[in-house]
């Protein structure tokens, strides 16, 4: 039961709980709607006889044909099963979306930030290259960071460790120090060993030869020397940019991208793909500070789109949370609102495409049932109209509502 596959169930199972407004709204129509029906047929039978001498039972039928019609099935089955049909065909497209607010919420984003690793990217890290200066070796480069990396869980570190592919004897390592969003700093042999991005360097008054690349890259010093420099680099996702593309022409205004990664890095990324707004060498706490301002900002709803632990406060914060179903965290998952469980960046313009479909065919029912039955009510009451009209505009519409519904299972890719 704590599997990541029941969790996910249960999410879907009770997405119902999680009611649209438009469904509020019929809830609270509803409400006050059908005592005032039921008062004003009451008046309709009673009302012409007694003060006027009408025939009791012309206006009786009268009153009874109001009350059928006015009956408000239509409404309240169709829209929450508009909703659910529109759930239903995202999760058939591997989008599970948690409620039928998050659904009904796609309509009105108009910014979507998103994490850069994992989202945009794979997330699968390899050194690509090592540069060795003042002597040393790119293996004795690649050794010393490879120990320096040996206690972190961070994915470019867990490459380095892999491309040196050696067993690392943890003994020689010691005063250990993880200095958040800058590197790591420790003595090996007795020698005072950095590895990590230029702030680190800078802090400690070591020169460094910097270099420019798309993916990541790790400084090495040794004992206040820039001795290395190791780029560790993580594919972009197939066809992004064209996903990013469509997702702009389904009415999104603003695209940001917020990542932990150094800033050059970040921006060659954002650009790549073609990102408005890109923010680098961002913490956890950073993320959700710059994403309170995003907000701020932003008339519309925001979307906010991740997948590793580090997300999950933003994910939480945003209008609507889309987290990474595939290889994205327990703790994403959780916080998120739609969780997309094939990766693909291009599910978010399929959810928007459900989403619009799902307000449209809504906003039908409720036009076709009032419509309808205004129409057919105003005709019973001045007994125009049989019960065999009543009967049509109740059931008849009501099952014309549910059909019309069920086309919202239907998804276009």
């Amino acid at each position: 039961e704590e599997s990541t596959v029941s969790k996910i169930l249960d999410l879907v199972e009770n997405a119902s709980s999680k009611k649209a407004p438009t469904e509020n709204f019929i809830t609270k129509f509803a409400r006050y709607y059908t005592p005032a029906v039921v008062f004003i047929a009451l008046a309709i039978g009673v009302l012409p006889p007694l003060l006027l001498g009408y025939d009791i039972k012309d206006w009786s039928y009268r009153a009874f044909v109001f009350l059928v019609i006015s009956c408000p099935c239509a409404l309240v089955i169709s829209i929450p099963l508009g909703f659910f049909g529109g759930i239903g065909g995202a999760s058939k497209s591997g989008i599970l979306i948690k409620g039928g607010n998050y659904l009904e919420g796609l309509n009105e984003i108009d910014t979507i930030v998103f994490d850069k690793t994992g989202t945009l990217t794979k997330g699968i890290f390899k050194v690509t290259n090592v540069d060795s200066f003042n002597d040393f070796t790119k293996e004795k480069v690649l050794e010393l960071a490879a120990y320096g990396e040996v206690y972190s869980n961070h994915p470019i570190g867990l490459s380095i460790i892999e491309a040196y592919g050696k067993e690392i004897d943890k003994d020689k390592i010691k005063n250990y120090k993880d200095i958040p969003g800058k590197g790591i700093e420790a003595e090996i042999d007795d020698s005072k060993i950095f590895i990590g991005n230029k702030k680190l360097f800078e802090e400690n008054d070591i020169d460094i030869i910097e270099k420019d690349s798309i993916g990541t890259v790790a400084y090495v010093g040794k004992d206040n020397i820039h001795i290395g420099t190791i780029i560790v680099s993580d594919e972009l996702k197939q066809n992004i940019d064209k996903e990013i593309k469509e997702i702009k022409s389904k009415g999104i205004k603003n695209t940001i991208m917020l990542s932990g990664d150094n800033e050059e890095t970040a921006k060659k990324v954002g650009n790549l793909v073609g990102i408005d707004k890109i923010y680098g060498n961002l913490l956890p706490q950073d993320k959700v500070t710059i994403f309170e301002k995003i907000i701020e900002d932003s008339k519309g709803k925001v979307a906010f789109v991740g997948d590793g632990v580090n997300d999950a406060p933003v994910l939480a914060r945003a209008d609507i949370g889309i987290a990474m179903g595939g290889l994205g965290s327990d703790a994403a998952i959780e916080a998120s609102d739609i969780v997309i469980m094939t990766d693909e960046i291009g599910k978010i313009t399929t959810g928007i495409k459900i989403a619009k479909n799902t307000k449209k065919i809504v906003t039908q029912n409720i036009i076709l049932a009032l419509g309808i039955k205004l129409v057919v009510l105003a005709l019973g009451a001045f007994g125009k109209a049989t019960m065999w009209e009543a009967v049509f505009a109740d059931v008849g519409v009501s099952i014309l509502a549910i059909l019309n519904s069920i086309r919202s299972l239907k998804v276009e890719e």
